[in-house]
């Protein structure tokens, strides 16, 4: 999983005037709250590591709100490893609410002008905002289209986040009179096909924080006196200091308002039918130590590895009662599954593999350049798999370029008689269109092997194991994420292992997607074409 990357992390804090001060303070006090947002995103910094920003609100200077942000990860953009500077940049963004920002590009370039929250500066305080985003809108061509349709208007990046922001803009230039803010994301949300979580802060010192109606994107939350945080994933807010039991996650559909004058409240913005929670979370995006819609990370991964060691017992392939039989994570997020699946079928779990943190990411540069990267990221121990019989536990297999080299490496350095590929998760046959970087259908392993509706059977498993170079290798059934999650499966969105989508648009990008297969057409234009498509209804 290496190969695959989330987009974003959102966080948010605010602390309320008048109201006393709350303990997680630090010592510059209430209205530097803003000093613990970096730490905060620090703590969610895996859902993204190109580029990192915050803006903060402060009353009582000239530049109500002030954003910084950079491409670069959460310790370089704040320069948290050099005392004097981080200081400096910490007092000039001094206030008592700020929102942050960590991204990975599902869409976009690798620059500044990409990186959030985007700041949207007006004359009229109600009308000037900044807002930060996590997701990815479905319809993302649709609304272009329709926002340049007339031929006054211009858009200078390639991203749905300056849609969001355009379109809130629209909204508020066409009130004749004081809209409320979750009128303003009523209309907008409207209109949206797709997966967010959004943090908004204004001019006026009002703060948002809002999640899309399927609840595809994780948002949690905390309320306690007169300190309010928001962030993407629990963990950032359980290092702040709150207990377990005070964190909870925002309902689909929902959104929180905080306003200086009347404090916290929450409203729901869009109508809501049933959830589509994006599984993956649970299976790799999410840290660890976080809980998500009340479903716990970690013991979701032990129930996965719970579900190969039943798979394993069932398929009599390998000897499990033999002394050289040992069972491998890929690090890091496949421990916990290789951890359960190891005792429950009593075989020892080795850190055979060591990785390398520092590599760089294997995105960047395509293929030799790729495979050498990949080559770089895992360092095989030959004390622990020379001569071995090797369980290689795996989150998923979405490209294979990772898996390909990996495999050679465990062979020839690590000196393993067999590798047995065992990947908690089904096959990867279908893009996503809500903010993961697999667009297209071309670019996943899966479909390869397994069609596009994921047929599982011994002997394309087997082909697959061949190509790859491994003995043998083996899926988790779809039925078993339900399962390990705990929770229903139609309240799961499994669009890219069935190829059914919780949205409309979602569908339709599907069903292009499979037309331009095998015509190397990039995602940017299945989204245009959508646009089209929809146009000549």
């Amino acid at each position: 999983m290496s190969e695959l990357h989330h987009e974003c992390g959102v966080a948010a804090i605010y602390h309320l005037s008048g109201r006393g001060r709350s303990p997680m303070c630090t010592d510059e006090g209430p209205r530097q709250i803003s000093r613990l947002l970096p730490r905060m995103l620090l703590d969610i910094q895996n859902r993204g590591q190109l580029a990192a920003g915050m803006s903060t609100y402060d009353p009582d200077r000239a530049k109500l709100l002030h954003t910084r942000k950079d491409v670069g990860t959460v310790t370089e953009v704040f320069r948290l490893n050099h005392r004097a500077k981080c200081e400096s940049l910490m007092r000039g963004l001094a206030g008592r609410a700020a929102i942050g920002h960590v991204r990975y590009a599902t869409c976009g370039q690798d620059d500044r002008s990409y990186a959030q929250p985007f700041q949207r500066d007006h004359i009229h305080k109600r009308k000037w905002f900044s807002f930060c985003f996590n997701g990815q809108l479905a319809n993302y061509g649709v609304l272009k289209e329709r926002l340049l349709a007339d031929g006054d208007h211009h858009l200078t990046l390639d991203t749905d986040t300056e849609i969001i922001l355009h379109e809130i803009g629209r909204v508020l230039s066409h009130s004749t009179e004081r809209i409320e803010w979750i009128d303003v994301l009523r209309q907008v949300a409207a209109d949206f096909d797709g997966a967010y979580s959004l943090a908004l802060l204004t001019a006026e010192g009002e703060m948002i924080v809002a999640r899309d109606p399927l609840g595809i994107k994780p948002m949690c939350y905390v309320q306690e006196g007169p300190l309010f945080a928001a962030a993407s994933e629990s963990v950032a807010l359980l290092n702040l200091g709150f207990e377990t039991d005070q964190i909870k996650s925002l309902p689909p559909g929902h959104a929180i308002i905080v306003s200086p004058e009347s404090g916290f409240r929450m409203e729901q913005f869009a109508p809501v039918d049933k959830p589509a929670h994006c599984f993956f979370e649970w299976i790799y995006f999410a840290n660890v130590a976080s809980t998500l819609d009340d479903r716990s990370v970690y013991l979701s991964r032990t129930r996965l590895g719970e579900e190969l060691a039943r798979c394993e017992r069932e398929l009599g392939r390998v000897p499990l009662d033999d002394p050289d039989t040992i069972i491998v994570p890929v690090p890091d997020t496949s421990k916990a599954a290789a951890d359960a699946m190891a005792y429950q079928l009593s075989i020892p779990c080795r850190e055979g593999l060591i990785r390398n943190r520092y590599a760089g990411r294997t995105f960047i540069e395509g293929g030799r350049a790729r495979k050498v990267k990949a080559a770089t990221k895992y360092t095989p121990l030959r004390e622990v798999m020379e001569g071995k019989r090797i369980i290689l536990v795996e989150d998923s297999i979405v490209r294979s370029t990772t898996m390909n080299v990996l495999l050679d490496r465990i062979r020839e350095v690590g000196g393993a008689k067999e590798i047995h590929v065992r990947v908690a998760c089904p096959p990867i046959v279908a893009p996503c269109f809500y903010g993961i970087d697999m667009s297209t259908i071309d670019q996943l392993i899966g479909p390869k092997y397994f069609g596009t509706e994921g047929d599982l059977t011994d002997e394309a498993q087997q082909r697959l194991a061949d190509d790859l170079g491994a003995d043998s290798l083996r899926y988790l059934p779809v039925e078993a994420l339900a399962r390990a999650i705990e929770l229903p499966a139609d309240h799961l969105c499994r669009a890219c292992v069935t190829g059914k989508y919780p949205t409309t648009c979602g569908q339709h990008l599907y069903q292009i997607a499979l037309d331009n297969r095998g015509n190397k057409i990039d995602s940017g234009r299945t989204y245009e074409q959508l646009a089209a498509a929809l146009s000549e209804q």
